[in-house]
């Protein structure tokens, strides 16, 4: 009622009803609540009508006109009745009013005078609505504003007098709640008056014979002294009890236990106040003997009593733990043996004569029982499940500790700080293995016999419940799907802890397991507020502690400490140590990295470990199938999923990391690029160091792929960092051939070699086929020299387009070499394989063959037996074989930049040495000695050809050397005009320098020969007659074989002759005197014109 008139307006009040100024504030005021609506039709047909005038807000006050009323806020309140029947008081009869009430009667004299007909009890509201929305002159639309300024003044002093006066609405209402429960209590007490009277009555009308009364009592005596003999048994419970319990006769103890229970819960003996104690302690004996068959059998599930070490001993050491530590294990009966003599179509019977926890199986059977009789198996179970990631866990650490123990952090094969990027030799391996190994074996021995309790404790309940008829019970039954989800968490933490080496890859920590929320958050600031694990076992408080406690138990509970039990104290003391020390130890060595509550890495985390955990990993899960009960919720097809998962969320991020990370320092060492000092022991020719550490690294990582299941995302990761190396090696081929900066034009930026090696053309071709003829190609030699002076000829060679420095031919030279043992090397790892499975594509279909075999020998993992590949389907295999060919293709470049490089030195150095500016062949003297760039031409050759021979092989040299002679021969004679002018003297200097360079040549080609370059210059000096008559000579004896005629030093073709008589022209050519140049140009058209009339004749 107090919200059902919108809001209120605490300073107004119909007191101010007559001034339009305030009204206008009022109305101005926002309202939260309200939502504008469309003015209603007559307000649109007619907007100038205005009754009130601008006064009240105009607009603002239309868009109020249809508001919404707030939801009431106080629905307990009575609804006010009808003001026409409870009207106020005359004004002068009030006496004292408040604020609210002076407010409201205001409204209703308003109301009273000028909306007379709103009080009458059969107001018709709709009719006055109407009038209200009526602008015709019978309509009463123009009081709409009056009337809405009267509601919502209304609406006001409601709400204040409810504000006013709410505390005496709610105090009446707790009133009236006491005066009801005071009517209820007396109606009670009246009830029972009334029983008691008619029970009174009831007595008072009865008789009491003598007889009766005798008869009574003697009933009485005979049940008291029956009383008093079942006082006498139940006085002996706890020692018989106590006894039963100390032989460990725990289903005798719960018979024994249940029928005093029942004796003792009689009617007769509730009013017994002897028996209390008794009382107490056998409903405290109830819990005390559920904890004991609970801790018993947690005792034999979790492997903590010393009857369970020889089962899991023996299991260890027949999967695989080849140590000695175990000593000599007698054999026990397989599991499946012991599963096929279970008899649990009947209840177990107790043998007193023999140890019932000597036969592990045969004590948890009993135990079950036992506890079904108790009627706590339930509970059992549920305890069961929730100590279990507990108990799990101190069982790995244990086992891990015991481990660290055992093996010296010296011989553990680990390389601190190397991040997991570390390449480990044979010897490192194995020490590895066998700390790994050590480990496992260990650790899934334990498991397996756990599981192997699970399943007998299921058997056991599964034969309860069938011979109990009490149904398939999930609750009871659903234990081992538990089991093996913490199973497969703490495997998948190990797998973690000894494979990952950043925890942003698989952030996994065991404290979640049991610290976590039900959200998946775990609460780090309970973690922190205490731990046991931070106590000292040793100290005097701690001591005190642990013996007040036991004294409390001994006195409360009898029996739960027994003697069996008397170094209980020590143990826990020890083992709380234990733990203690452990998790304190956690961070230190390998594990610094990992979070509170993870294991300790015994050794280095690396992707190489997952070859030596997964065989061990496997053995245990293939075993595990044959333990899983059938009909369970655990499906054994579905053990091996989350390694699949491992796989491809963990191990192949970490592997891809791992393999880009040892491959990127594989190619940022300074000394990548540089000849390894070891090439022997791997190569017959000197390699790149970076070839020889990256093909380890591809060799290591094939090894180990061979050890887990094929996956074809982990065949791409290798070749993609094979990609990678080659993306290396072609920058660093393109840095060592490309001009600097200051030398470059913008055309052109790699050296002429380089540029002729890489880019397609006529030279490009013919040097391809040059080398992959498989004989010397005569014509082919010749037309490389032809094309090869021509494009000289065209676009001159500058300095910057030879390679200056002698280290760059060597690199070359390395990066063919390496190129080629690395293309060998890699083509080994070619392997086909028809498994298909590929992780990073999620629309290939899954192969029907199962993925994980036990086909892994462990002993191989642990060394470098057995064949090294790289498993590829024929898709993949398409990308591996373009690698090589691209490998392939860069060995050949850098060849071809070689083989081209040489002969462009030579033609830099001929196009220097026949420049008239640099070396004039128009002497006055005779020279005695060659040109300064022939012996640097010399000294270059045979510093290039002994950097070839010793890095290259006889083939690739040879390619390099044949053909220089005939290169310098027709660069000779077909630039000899180059020299512009030549005398005598300068024809002696020419072939000064061709002696030189012959007698040069013949340490470096074989066969070499430049008689045909020293035949042309001789003819120089014979003069133009004797050209022309040799010319005549050849064109009368053609070659008989039709060979061509460069292969014959004496033989020359036209265009050389004619070369040859312009350069014996070329001194008069060039004399000033008119008359000379005259006539040596006259001259030499009449030899020109004979020389072309016998060459063409011939």
């Amino acid at each position: 009622m107090s919200g059902r008139y919108g809001q209120s307006y605490r300073n107004g009040g119909y007191g101010g009803f007559g001034r339009p100024e305030p009204v206008r504030q009022e109305r101005e005021r926002p309202q939260p609540f309200q939502q504008s609506r469309p003015p209603p039709p007559s307000q649109q047909r007619d907007d100038d009508y205005d009754p009130y005038g601008d006064g009240y807000g105009g607009a603002g006050a239309g868009s109020e006109r249809y508001a919404s009323p707030p939801p009431p806020q106080n629905q307990n309140l009575n609804p006010r009745p009808p003001m026409g029947r409870n009207l106020p008081p005359p004004r002068a009869q009030r006496g004292y009013e408040t604020s609210a009430e002076r407010e409201l009667n205001q409204v209703l004299d308003h109301i009273k005078r000028d909306w007379p007909g709103l009080l009458e009890s059969d107001c018709n509201v709709v009719q006055l609505a109407l009038q209200l929305l009526d602008n015709s002159s019978v309509g009463r639309a123009h009081e709409y504003r009056d009337f809405q300024r009267t509601h919502q003044t209304l609406q006001t002093a409601l709400k204040n007098i409810v504000h006013d006066y709410h505390q005496g609405f709610n105090s009446s209402i707790g009133t009236f709640h006491k005066i009801q429960g005071s009517i209820q209590a007396s109606q009670k007490r009246l009830r029972a008056l009334k029983e008691s009277l008619a029970t009174s009555k009831a007595s008072l009308t009865a008789t009491d014979p003598e007889l009766k009364k005798l008869y009574a009592e003697s009933q009485m005596y005979g049940t008291a002294l029956q009383t008093l003999n079942e006082i006498q048994e139940l006085v002996g419970v706890p020692d018989q009890l106590e006894a039963r319990i100390s032989e460990k006769r725990f289903l005798t103890a719960v018979e024994f236990f249940q029928n005093a229970l029942r004796k003792l819960r009689k009617p007769e003996l509730d009013e017994i106040g002897a028996l209390s104690d008794i009382r107490t302690y056998l409903a405290n004996q109830e819990t005390a003997l559920e904890d004991i068959l609970v801790e018993e059998l947690h005792e034999h599930l979790y492997l903590k009593s010393p009857y369970c070490q020889e089962r899991w001993q023996n299991l260890a050491k027949s999967q695989g733990a080849f140590k000695e530590s175990y000593g000599d294990v007698a054999s026990v009966v397989p599991f499946q043996v012991v599963l096929d003599g279970l008899e649990l179509d009947s209840a177990v019977t107790e043998d007193p004569q023999k140890n019932p926890e000597a036969d592990t199986f045969y004590y948890v059977t009993l135990l079950v029982e036992a506890l079904n009789k108790l009627g706590r198996l339930e509970s059992a179970v549920d305890t069961l499940k929730q100590r279990l990631p507990v108990e799990l866990f101190g069982i790995v650490n244990d086992t891990i500790n015991d481990v660290d123990q055992k093996h010296p952090s010296s011989l553990r094969g680990g390389s601190n700080g190397s991040h997991g990027l570390h390449i480990y030799g044979n010897r490192e391996t194995q020490m590895r293995a066998d700390v790994i190994y050590d480990l496992l074996w260990a650790l899934f021995g334990k498991f397996e016999a756990i599981a192997e309790g699970h399943r007998i404790f299921h058997e056991s309940i599964k034969g309860l419940i069938r011979r109990e008829g009490a149904g398939n019970n999930i609750a009871l039954l659903g234990s081992f799907k538990e089991l093996w989800n913490l199973y497969q968490n703490e495997i998948r933490s190990l797998l973690h802890n000894y494979v990952t080496t950043d925890a942003d890859v698989y952030q996994f920590s065991s404290t979640n397991r049991f610290g976590a929320a039900a959200s998946g958050k775990g609460d780090s600031a309970r973690e922190k507020l205490f731990k046991f694990a931070d106590t000292d076992p040793k100290s005097v408080e701690m001591a005190t502690e642990y013996e007040a406690l036991d004294n409390i138990i001994r006195a409360a509970v009898p029996g739960l400490t027994t003697g069996s039990r008397k170094g209980a104290d020590s143990k826990k003391a020890a083992l709380i140590g234990a733990r203690s020390e452990a998790r304190k130890s956690v961070g230190a060595a390998y594990g610094s990295q990992q979070n509170s509550g993870s294991y300790k890495s015994l050794v280095e985390p690396s992707v190489f470990n997952m070859s030596l955990l997964l065989p061990p990993t496997l053995v245990f899960l293939q075993r595990l199938k044959n333990i899983v009960p059938p009909g369970s919720d655990l499906a054994t097809s579905t053990l091996t999923s989350f390694l699949d998962n491992f796989l491809v969320n963990v191990f192949q991020p970490q592997l891809d990391e791992t393999l880009s990370k040892l491959c990127e320092t594989v190619f940022g060492e300074a000394d990548a690029f540089q000849q390894d000092a070891d090439w022997s022991m791997v190569a017959k020719r000197p390699v790149f160091k970076g070839a020889t550490a990256f093909f380890t690294v591809i060799t290591a990582f094939c090894r180990m792929l061979g050890t887990i299941p094929h996956d074809q995302a982990l065949s791409s990761l290798i070749i993609t960092q094979m990609l990678r190396y080659y993306d290396r090696c072609f920058s660093w081929y393109k840095a060592l051939v490309t001009k600097a900066q200051e030398e470059s034009s913008e055309q052109q930026v790699l050296k002429a070699a380089a540029s002729m090696a890489l880019d397609p053309g006529e030279v490009h071709e013919v040097m391809q086929k040059l080398w992959t003829a498989e004989s010397l190609d005569f014509e082919l030699l010749e037309k490389e020299v032809a094309l090869l002076i021509i494009q000289s000829n065209e676009k001159k060679l500058e300095p910057s387009d030879i390679i200056q420095d002698r280290d760059t031919i060597s690199s070359l030279c390395l990066l063919y070499t390496s190129m080629k043992w690395l293309s060998v090397k890699v083509s080994a790892l070619r392997h086909i394989t028809k498994t298909e499975t590929d992780s990073s594509r999620s629309a290939l279909a899954k192969p029907e063959k199962k993925r994980w075999t036990l086909l892994n020998d462990p002993s191989k993992a642990a060394g470098d037996q057995g064949p090294v590949c790289i498993p590829m389907t024929q898709e993949t295999v398409q990308s591996f074989d373009s690698l090589l060919t691209s490998y392939e293709e860069l060995a050949a470049t850098a060849l071809l930049t070689l083989h081209m490089e040489v002969r462009c030195r030579i033609i830099l150095s001929l196009q220097i040495a026949l420049s008239p500016e640099t070396a004039p062949y128009l002497l006055d003297q005779e020279v005695s000695e060659p040109d300064p760039e022939i012996l640097s031409l010399n000294s270059e050759m045979i510093a290039y050809d002994e950097t070839a021979a010793r890095f290259l092989r006889d083939r690739e040299v040879a390619f390099i050397r044949t053909g220089l002679g005939l290169l310098i021969n027709s660069y000779l004679i077909s630039n000899a005009l180059r020299v512009g002018a030549m005398n005598a003297k300068g024809c002696g200097r020419m072939q000064l320098n061709i002696l030189v360079l012959q007698q040069n040549l013949k340490n470096i080609e074989d066969g070499v020969d430049l008689a045909r370059a020293a035949a042309f210059f001789e003819m120089f000096e014979k003069g133009p007659d004797a050209i022309v008559a040799k010319a005549q000579e050849d064109a009368a004896n053609p070659p008989a074989d039709g060979a061509v005629a460069t292969k014959d030093p004496n033989r020359f073709t036209y265009d050389e002759l004619k070369s040859l008589v312009e350069l014996c022209y070329s001194e008069q050519l060039y004399d000033p005197e008119r008359g000379v140049a005259a006539a040596a140009k006259r001259q030499m058209s009449d030899k020109l014109l004979n020389l072309s009339e016998y060459m063409w004749q011939s």
